[in-house]
């Protein structure tokens, strides 16, 4: 009994890959079922389409930043127009061709909100006024450099390339805890099925015991050293151990069924998991893991980015309806001639600059209340970082309690299967001499199933607790190593 008793898990493993195993069958390890569910989970999935539209906005604001090459054409266009001249009394034809194009080089100003921009326009005309009697032919060149700067208002190309920035970053932050959930979803179907599995074992082995238990009544009672009602009550025994085996069965079928569900996997295939039921005790630092959870918790980057945008919209509801303006400064060179070179011989200078401004008189406290209530929502996100950043305390704290007594939990439950294991044999041999019933058998019989079905309890409860913590913490405390799914920092 001994030797059942420190191979039992060794052996159920065995079994959980062996039983039912065929050539299809695809064999799991946790390891492998994680894999499979970060390639096909539909969440998994959209968050990463998610990442790249953040990841693609980012890299198209950042690219409009740069010098803009833009080059309009007009190849050719003729337009022919009829007018009646009144003092002549007589219709008029008059007649134009023309072509030109424009080259411009525009750069935004990040730094300033500003936009410089170098142009360049050419074009040629032909006309024929009959109305006139004359003919005209002109070749036009204009260069000109142009300033548009506003003024007296924020810088609305960084805030909203931060904003991008911001984007990205909370895109990576769906896209970890996206992970994080897949692999506690994950990871407690797998060991359901194991558990599932382990219930089926005990069953069968409920089930072994009772039939070699109704082979010995039945030749008791055939040699009638016992009543023919201990038969009649062996065979119910029987029928009822068959009975929970056939709904365990069942049971675990319809648990694979399911796991194969949440990785995404096809119905029809066989599986079977090889499960690591080793426990590794860790010794945690209650405090140490608050600190890791604080610092590292996704979140409460979440919580800061908020607070951060937050200011932004504080600003842009401060610039609403407030004194502004803009500057708009244009230095040129245009040449104008009947023949082409006239165009570029002697040019004339130009210049033009302005300021614009912008002055509110009265908004009926428009204004001012939008302020107000973009102070008051970015309060109310300051209050939630404060009571997110306690409730993570509070859930550590619960945690890196529970696990001792988890671990104390496993060794009472190896203890008690320990004790079933002894005091059923024992009633075993009571009841071949005839000092026990049957019914009192069948209790013992129970109450070994139930300490087995306890003990693999106990295991994945400390195993997935484990998990929780780490998951929380962001902390592997078996490697003492940080844990995040993705590098938030690229």
């Amino acid at each position: 009994m001994k030797t059942r008793t420190s191979l039992s898990l060794i052996i159920s493993g065995i079994l959980l890959i062996l039983s039912g195993t065929t050539s299809a069958q695809e064999i799991l390890t946790l390891e492998k079922a994680l894999e499979i569910a970060y390639q096909q989970s539909p969440s998994i999935i959209q968050s990463k389409m998610s990442l790249q539209q953040s990841e693609l906005a980012l890299i198209q604001q950042k690219a409009s930043l740069k010098s803009q090459f833009s080059l309009n054409l007009n190849p050719f266009q003729y337009t022919r127009s009829t007018s009646f001249d009144d003092y002549n009394t007589k219709w008029y034809t008059q007649k134009s061709m023309s072509s030109g194009g424009d080259f411009r080089i525009s750069q935004p100003i990040k730094w300033t909100d500003g936009t410089i921009s170098l142009s360049n326009s050419f074009n040629w005309q032909d006309n024929d006024n009959q109305s006139f009697g004359n003919k005209s032919t002109s070749f036009t060149n204009n260069l000109s450099l142009q300033l548009e700067q506003p003024i007296f208002t924020y810088n609305k190309t960084k805030i909203r390339l931060k904003t991008l920035e911001f984007n990205l970053e909370k895109a990576k932050i769906q896209y970890a805890l996206a992970r994080l959930n897949i692999e506690k979803n994950v990871t407690a179907a797998f060991y359901g099925v194991y558990q599932a599995y382990q219930r089926l074992v005990t069953a069968r082995d409920a089930f072994q015991s009772q039939k070699e238990t109704y082979e010995m009544v039945k030749n008791k009672v055939g040699q009638g050293l016992i009543p023919q009602e201990e038969l009649f009550q062996a065979e119910v025994t029987l029928a009822s151990n068959e009975n929970s085996l056939a709904d365990t069965e069942m049971s675990y079928e319809n648990t694979k069924d399911q796991f194969k569900q949440t990785l995404g996997l096809p119905l029809d295939i066989d599986i079977s998991i090889l499960p690591d039921i080793q426990i590794e005790t860790v010794n945690i630092d209650p405090n140490l893991a608050v600190k890791y959870a604080l610092d590292q918790r996704l979140e409460i980057r979440n919580q800061q980015i908020a607070i951060e945008e937050g200011i932004f919209n504080l600003i842009e509801a401060k610039d609403n309806n407030k004194f502004k303006g803009s500057i708009s400064a244009r230095i040129g060179l245009v040449g104008q001639g009947g023949k082409f070179k006239g165009a570029f011989s002697k040019p004339d200078d130009n210049e033009t600059i302005g300021v614009t401004l912008t002055v509110p008189i009265f908004d009926w406290g428009a204004r001012k209340a939008n302020i107000r209530s973009t102070e008051l929502a970015n309060e109310s996100t300051e209050i939630s970082n404060e009571e997110e950043r306690k409730s993570i305390t509070l859930d550590i704290r619960q945690l890196c309690r529970e696990l001792p007594k988890l671990l104390r939990q496993i060794e009472i439950a190896r203890q008690t299967v320990k004790n079933a294991e002894r005091t059923y044999d024992i009633n075993v041999e009571k009841y071949r001499s005839g000092s026990l019933s049957g019914m009192e058998l069948k209790n013992q019989q129970t109450q070994l199933t139930d300490a087995k079905n306890a003990l693999t309890d106990a295991i994945i409860s400390y195993k997935l607790r484990l998990l929780d913590l780490k998951i929380q913490t962001l902390w592997d405390f078996k490697t003492n190593t940080s844990y995040l799914p993705v590098d938030l920092l690229k």
